[in-house]
C-alpha cells in the first residue's frame, strides 16, 4: 500500500472580457498548471516524488493573481509538457496494488478529475480512495467546528521546519506529507471518492445553476492559506454575484 500525497496549482481565465481567448471555460474553470506529489509506503518512508509544470491548453495567459501567489510565469509553463503527457506520468507514479490519494482539502481532488474529463482521458486509471488530511489536521489541532486550518498554520503549529515557499505544488505536497506523518492514527480511514456525485452540477428546479458558495470560499482560503472572516466571506459572495451580471464591463480599446 502506498500513500500518494499530491497538490495542484491552477490557472484561470477572466470572467469580464467578452470574446477573449482567456475567458473562463465553464467545463474547466481551473486549469492545472503544476502537479507535485510525494509517494509514501505504509511505513511513511518516501519512495518517490513527482514535480511537473504543465503547458496550458485552455488559458493562454497566466492570471495576474495566480502569478503573484505562485511565482509561475508563462515562460516556465510554455516549456512544460501538455496535460495528456503529464497524466501518463501520473498514472505510472500512482500505479500499485493499492494507492490512496491524500490531499489538503477536496478542491484538488475535484479539479484533478475535472481536468482529466475535460481532456477526455480515462478517469478509471486514478485511485478513488482518498484521505483529506486538512480535515484530520483541523480536528487534531482542535480548530473550531466547521473550520479548516491553513497549510502554513498547521506546519507552524506542528513545528515542521519551513524549508521552501508555500503555494508551490511540490512544496505543499511535501508539507502535507510531513503533517500526515505527525497526525496519523488508526482512526484515519480512507473514503471513496464518488466521481459522479462531486462532478454533478447543482441545479435549482427552474434549471438555473446554483453557486456553491462553500467551495467558492474554500478556494479563496486555499489561495490565501487562511480562513476567511465573516466580513470577507460576504464580500466574496457579493463580488461574485456582481461579476456575473457583467454590469462593470468596459469596452477594451487596446
Amino acid at each position: 500500500m502506498n500513500y500518494i500525497i499530491f497538490d495542484l496549482e491552477f490557472n484561470q481565465g477572466y470572467n469580464s472580457i467578452k470574446r477573449n481567448k482567456n475567458a473562463i471555460t465553464p467545463k474547466c474553470p481551473f486549469e492545472i498548471i503544476q502537479i507535485g506529489a510525494v509517494k509514501l509506503d505504509e511505513n511513511f518512508e518516501t519512495i518517490s516524488t513527482l514535480d511537473r509544470l504543465i503547458k496550458p491548453e485552455i488559458y493562454n495567459k497566466i492570471h495576474h493573481f495566480v502569478k503573484e501567489i505562485t511565482g509561475i510565469t508563462m515562460e516556465q509553463l510554455n516549456k512544460g509538457k501538455p496535460f495528456n503527457e503529464i497524466y501518463k506520468e501520473l498514472i505510472e507514479f500512482v500505479k500499485n496494488d493499492r494507492s490512496i490519494l491524500c490531499v489538503w482539502g477536496m478542491g484538488d481532488m475535484k479539479e484533478l478529475f475535472r481536468n482529466i474529463q475535460y481532456h477526455e482521458l480515462d478517469t478509471s486509471l486514478i485511485p478513488k480512495e482518498y484521505i483529506n488530511i486538512q480535515s484530520y489536521a483541523s480536528k487534531y489541532l482542535k480548530c473550531p467546528k466547521g473550520t479548516n486550518i491553513g497549510l502554513r498554520n498547521a506546519v507552524e503549529l506542528l513545528h515542521i521546519p519551513i524549508k521552501n515557499q508555500f503555494h508551490d505544488a511540490f512544496n505543499d505536497a511535501y508539507y502535507t506529507a510531513e503533517i500526515f506523518k505527525k497526525i496519523y492514527n488508526e482512526k484515519i480511514i480512507p473514503k471513496i471518492y464518488n466521481l459522479n456525485k462531486h462532478m454533478r452540477v447543482n441545479r435549482q428546479n427552474n434549471g438555473k445553476t446554483k453557486i456553491d458558495t462553500y467551495k467558492l470560499i474554500k478556494q479563496f482560503e486555499k489561495m490565501f492559506d487562511r480562513e476567511m472572516t465573516i466580513e470577507e466571506k460576504s464580500i466574496i459572495k457579493l463580488a461574485y454575484m456582481m461579476g456575473k451580471t457583467n454590469q462593470f464591463e468596459i469596452k477594451n480599446t487596446k
